[in-house]
């Protein structure tokens, strides 16, 4: 296993929990229903990605490619991207912070990163590597 790849997970699904906590209680008095819901997404798709690199780490063990240590920073980066961007999108509302909606447009890089870290799991696979 990659102890890196799985202390990362771990410390992004803690901040999973923090965030969907803060928005259940916190945002809802400075969001409406449309920016909940963006928050929202970039909170369920941190916490799929979390289980993604928590994945990527214990095959590291039997499968230990430089191909499946990308797919880890693959989606590290569509959690940067996709989810970051959603959340400062609705940073910007929650302060009516006005044009920098820009931000959104950010968010469909992160998704190609999530794309492209699935697909290196898929292809690391098809020839296993050395064991460490």
């Amino acid at each position: 296993m990659h102890k890196g790849i799985i202390k990362t997970a771990a410390l992004l699904g803690a901040v999973s929990v923090a965030l969907g906590a803060f928005g259940a209680h916190g945002l809802k008095k400075m969001l409406d229903l449309q920016g909940l819901a963006v928050f929202e997404t970039a909170v369920r798709y941190q916490f799929y990605h979390v289980f993604s690199l928590l994945a990527v780490g214990i095959l590291y063990k039997e499968f230990a490619t430089q191909v499946l240590l990308n797919a880890a920073r693959f989606f590290i980066m569509g959690i940067i991207l996709f989810c970051g961007s959603l959340y400062l999108v609705t940073f910007f509302k929650a302060q009516q912070i006005e044009g920098l909606n820009w931000v959104g447009a950010i968010t469909p890089f992160g998704g190609v990163a999530f794309i492209i870290g699935w697909v290196m799991i898929f292809f690391s696979l098809l020839a296993p590597g050395k064991k460490n």
